[in-house]
């Protein structure tokens, strides 16, 4: 019973993971790999994988850094209020990255509400609204649905966390601030950088909000796979290259943060 009931798993794991991965593998390495060293060699390429993992991880830690503060309140809140605030963070997670992005062109966009507010100061809205086109609208536009799922997944660590060591640290003289550093900081870390590898690798691999934001505006990897299977290019070794590559990239940085977490683990165990 055990057995079947990890089936659909697998199923699903083989279905949507294993054989596309086994589609692009000898598409790529067709002509001995001649397709990984065209990619290396294009400057767009390089650019691209710059700029996706500087977005990855930009978008990541604040991302991790704002959800951590937000599951923290989370955790002090009485429950009635926390129900509340969980429902409304659940909000973001409901509409797909299309829906997000055109939610902000239409508030922050060259036309948007708040543009046309702030452009009755009399600043010129099209320079206003530029912005939400760029890297850094992109970001935040990835923050709005990362940090909610930053924070109901550590909200979890900090309503459950022992605070008796802190309270000792306290008792024995450490400041608020030492003892939240020596005690509360070593517990949490591996959950929060965990769930920042996790969503640096979902900003790094989303395709949807990014080519309805800035479309082809900003060189990354996911937008410039786009232009290698577009009607305009259609390059299905160099495509599969660049998703072996950017599958890559995500597997290192997940990698990364389970490493972290496991030593941080092993070493709290070997410990006690």
């Amino acid at each position: 019973m055990k057995r079947f009931g990890l089936f659909p798993a697998w199923a699903f794991l083989i279905l949507f993971f294993v054989l596309p991965l086994l589609a692009l593998v000898p598409e790529a390495v067709r002509s001995g790999g001649k397709a990984f060293g065209q990619v290396i060699a294009d400057h767009l390429f390089l650019s691209a994988f710059r700029n996706t993992v500087i977005l990855g991880l930009f978008s990541g830690g604040i991302s991790a850094i704002v959800g951590t503060v937000i599951a923290i309140e989370l955790a002090r809140q009485p429950e009635s209020r926390r129900q509340w605030l969980m429902m409304l963070l659940g909000i973001p997670l409901a509409f797909s990255g299309l829906v997000i992005a055109y939610g902000f062109i239409l508030a922050y966009g060259r036309a948007g509400f708040v543009t046309q507010l702030i452009a009755m100061l009399g600043l010129d809205p099209a320079q206003v609204g530029g912005w939400i086109y760029s890297a850094p609208g992109l970001a935040l536009a990835y923050a709005y649905y990362l940090i909610p799922r930053v924070a109901l997944s550590l909200y979890p660590v900090f309503a459950n966390l022992d605070e008796r060591p802190w309270l000792a640290a306290r008792t024995l003289g450490a400041s608020r601030t030492r003892a939240f550093f020596d005690t509360i900081i070593p517990e949490v870390a591996p959950s929060i950088i965990a769930n920042a590898c996790l969503v640096a690798v979902l900003a790094m691999g989303t395709y949807g909000t990014a080519l309805a934001l800035v479309g082809t505006q900003l060189n990354i990897l996911p937008l410039l796979l786009f232009t290698k299977i577009s009607d305009s290019c259609a390059d299905l070794a160099e495509a599969s290259a660049i998703s072996l590559i950017l599958l890559g990239l995500c597997v290192f940085v997940l990698g990364a943060g389970n490493v972290f977490t496991n030593r941080r683990e092993y070493a709290t165990a070997k410990q006690n």
